[in-house]
């Protein structure tokens, strides 16, 4: 019995570290101890990396002095250029000292968060680490030269396969990572959904006005749900059926105020608010993720994440395989609900629901009123949590045994 209570408690400590590792570290923090580093921190929370480098369970930072800082301040960049270098430097692999002089080969090519903008062409995203003759370390971007330009001095910081931050002698750079870069509110967005597949929902906001809004709403961050053509083109004729104060809410719900990244969506679930959120009017969906797969839900229907259009922050766009449907001007479909006898034109399915509602429903009514209050009320509580809570269960069960 006493060996049982010993493994309990042990499974406890455990599970509450593992709840404690989505905040593990803070590379602000971390670099703040030592003053050399001040500008490479400074431009860390500047240009936002900070915040993504924090959100990362598993990461290394090729951290450079000021001295070296002054290679690239130099030279009047923007920015979002900044942002774009910086990114070579953040390594989405863990890397500590040891691991330096213990790579296969003696070279290896490892993914920046740089490869992840959009902006990278070929493998100039990637960082190439060999270890060289008398147990030094060089890092060069992986470009067609691929010169290793600068040399490991020391470790700054290690938690083990979680994060490590390493002094480097130069700032890592390339031709693409240099490149003129516009400011999010420079870029158009219209246009970008235009070259990316999604000029049906385009027209949309720009028929609605809607885009106005979008655009504003860069700066200060925003995500926007894309629907595919296809997708805009079966839900037209319902569209078309909508008050114009309907359509313009319809697609402002396709955008949240908020950067919400790709790692963000999947480690969380829960009811987001949106662009047509405003004051009684909740106008929200419940994002869900099943493994790598997340899912938006409005109890309406649910629409899958199909890909990332462009990913610059405070700007992210994803594409999705359907229209958002707001239970505030759609009827919610309840599934425990077996359809009433008495409807002729009660759909047999989910689909069908969504294809029956569309045109008539142009206002809420009060039971989707109260299914929003429902909805928004609820505490939302995931398979990981259930998981946990019943182990923690488990554990005290045997200790009070």
């Amino acid at each position: 019995m006493a060996y049982l209570r010993r493994a309990a408690a042990a499974l406890i400590i455990i599970m509450f570290q593992l709840l404690s590792l989505s905040n593990a570290h803070n590379i602000t923090k971390i670099l703040a101890k030592d003053p050399d580093f001040s500008t490479f921190n400074h431009y860390l929370s500047a240009t936002h990396l900070a915040d993504e480098i924090n959100r990362r369970q598993t990461i290394t930072v090729l951290a450079v002095d000021n001295s070296a800082m002054n290679s690239i301040l130099s030279k009047g960049y923007s920015l979002y250029t900044i942002r774009n270098i910086l990114s070579l430097h953040v390594l989405v692999d863990y890397f500590g000292a040891k691991k330096l002089h213990q790579i296969t080969d003696g070279s290896t090519s490892t993914a920046s968060m740089f490869q992840s903008t959009g902006s990278a062409t070929g493998t100039s995203g990637y960082v190439n680490i060999t270890d060289i003759k008398g147990g030094k370390v060089a890092f060069g971007v992986q470009d067609d030269d691929s010169q290793l330009t600068a040399r490991y001095i020391k470790s700054i910081f290690e938690k083990a396969y979680n994060i490590s931050v390493l002094h480097i002698s130069q700032v890592l750079t390339s031709p693409e990572a240099e490149a003129p870069t516009a400011s999010p509110s420079d870029l158009i967005l219209t246009t970008i959904l235009e070259k990316q597949g999604c000029k049906a929902f385009s027209d949309m906001l720009k028929s609605t006005g809607a885009d106005n809004t979008f655009q504003d709403t860069v700066d200060g961050g925003l995500t926007v749900f894309c629907p595919s053509d296809s997708a805009v083109g079966k839900f037209a004729p319902k569209f078309k059926a909508l008050s114009a104060a309907n359509k313009t809410a319809l697609v402002l719900y396709h955008g949240m105020p908020v950067y919400q990244s790709l790692q963000m969506l999947r480690s969380g679930n829960g009811a987001v608010n949106t662009l047509a959120t405003e004051g009684n009017n909740k106008f929200d969906f419940t994002v869900q993720n099943d493994g790598e797969e997340v899912t938006l839900e409005t109890d309406v229907v649910t629409a899958k994440l199909t890909g990332t259009l462009k990913d610059q922050e405070p700007l992210i766009i994803y594409k999705i395989d359907k229209v958002l449907l707001p239970r505030e001007i759609y009827k919610a479909v309840k599934a425990s609900a077996p359809a009433p006898k008495s409807s002729k034109h009660k759909p047999k399915n989910a689909e069908a629901d969504e294809d029956a509602d569309g045109p008539s429903a142009d206002a809420p009514s009060d039971d989707d009123g109260e299914v929003a209050d429902d909805k928004n009320g609820a505490v939302t509580v995931t398979r990981n949590n259930v998981l946990v809570t019943a182990i923690v269960g488990l554990c005290f069960g045997v200790w009070l045994m």
